[in-house]
């Protein structure tokens, strides 16, 4: 008596982390997408004025609170050039993707990703009937989205593909589309007349002098999030920006909204508004500190072979390759370092690649990341040198 749509879709690959984490004694997470700060003091200590507030325990617009889009359509315009770009509020950018796709998609559409793909955009696609999932290479070297695939595989499908999407800097790849490739990504997609959907949820996590980008147009849709930036995890606030100039896109849009959270939690959008008045700054000052976490766990990896690390050159990830031997069950290597070494990663079936796995560098401060990396190195070494005994 159960749908197909819920039985055909995977179990969320976090779901049987937490409880793989559950079994263990002091175990230490490289595993979640998540940061270690908290939101900014002075925002938490002028929400907590707020509580009694009737307006707090009320329903608020579907779209969002008047003052925190007005905030954002400024933060689009001067940070990320979206110049012609309007906004609906959100309860995280999951449910920004989910709201995405029951507005453009349909039962037997298709779709395009690229390997590896986020785990949640894949699993938002299966539970809403989009089956049709056309995954895609991206450069063995680089990690970037393979762009004259995309443009052979658009041209060649007949229907097109209704959805293109990926998240830049990329989650699980931990690598940056860069503009140059943004726009010809854009394009391509335009000429097709098929919709491009970027996860911008890791914007301000940029390394080595890379410049995180945005592009515009009536054809594309992006996303962002406050859940890393300001450390609003369980916060859960997101947004969407799509065109201005797209008629009816708003009113289809809000009807998804209506039927999932109403609207997102008003506490939450007003921590939004007075996070934003600490400003980027804020969250790049971190994510500066994430540089040494970043080097600390390259260099647990070395045991896989430095040939086999990808990634870092954005957003809180590194993506390794597993030695061939152990490729067939990434998910039992997993199991095995977590049982036997005590830190937990992700493993590379849940973004359609199997045979690797993906490690999270910003959940952690810099001591317990060194403790939690140099399990991580004792574990690679004793899997490559005497395997998983």
């Amino acid at each position: 008596m159960l749908s197909r749509r819920a039985l055909d879709t995977d179990v969320p690959v976090m779901t049987q982390i937490r409880t793989l984490t559950a079994e263990l004694t002091n175990p230490m997470s490289l595993a979640q997408g998540v940061v270690y700060w908290q939101p900014p003091q002075q925002a938490l200590d002028k929400v907590k004025e707020l509580v009694w507030d009737p307006a707090i325990s009320s329903y608020g617009p579907d779209e969002g609170l008047p003052e925190l889009r007005e905030t954002l359509h400024k933060k689009l315009r001067e940070e990320n050039k979206l110049t012609k770009s309007v906004v609906m509020v959100t309860a995280g950018a999951n449910q920004a993707f989910v709201n995405l796709v029951l507005t453009l998609c349909d039962h037997g559409d298709s779709v395009v990703m690229f390997q590896p793909y986020y785990f949640n955009a894949y699993t938002a696609f299966q539970m809403t009937g989009v089956t049709n999932i056309i995954v895609g290479p991206r450069h063995p070297q680089t990690l970037y989205p393979d762009a004259d695939w995309l443009e052979r595989t658009l041209s060649d499908s007949k229907p097109t593909p209704k959805v293109v999407t990926f998240v830049n800097p990329g989650n699980p790849s931990g690598t940056n589309v860069s503009e140059p490739l943004l726009k010809r990504i854009s394009k391509i997609c335009k000429d097709a007349g098929c919709w491009l959907i970027i996860d911008n949820t890791y914007e301000y996590f940029m390394y080595d002098g890379l410049k995180h980008c945005c592009v515009e147009g009536d054809h594309v849709v992006n996303i962002f999030s406050f859940s890393k930036t300001y450390g609003m995890m369980g916060w859960r606030l997101g947004y969407i920006a799509y065109s201005e100039r797209l008629d009816g896109f708003a009113a289809e849009l809000l009807k998804v909204q209506d039927n999932i959270p109403i609207c997102a939690s008003i506490i939450s959008q007003r921590l939004a508004i007075h996070a934003l008045e600490e400003g980027a700054g804020w969250v790049r000052e971190r994510v500066k500190g994430l540089v040494k976490n970043r080097e600390v766990v390259k260099e647990a990896l070395e045991p896989l072979g430095k040939e086999n690390v990808k990634g870092g050159e954005g957003a809180i990830y590194l993506w390794a390759k597993l030695p061939e031997e152990h490729g067939d069950d990434d998910f039992k290597v997993v199991r095995w370092l977590a049982h036997r070494h005590g830190v937990v990663v992700v493993p590379g079936c849940a973004c359609g690649s199997p045979g690797h796995i993906r490690v999270s560098f910003g959940g952690l401060k810099e001591g317990e990341m060194r403790a939690a990396a140099e399990r991580l190195r004792k574990g690679l070494e004793e899997l490559v040198q005497r395997g998983m005994k």
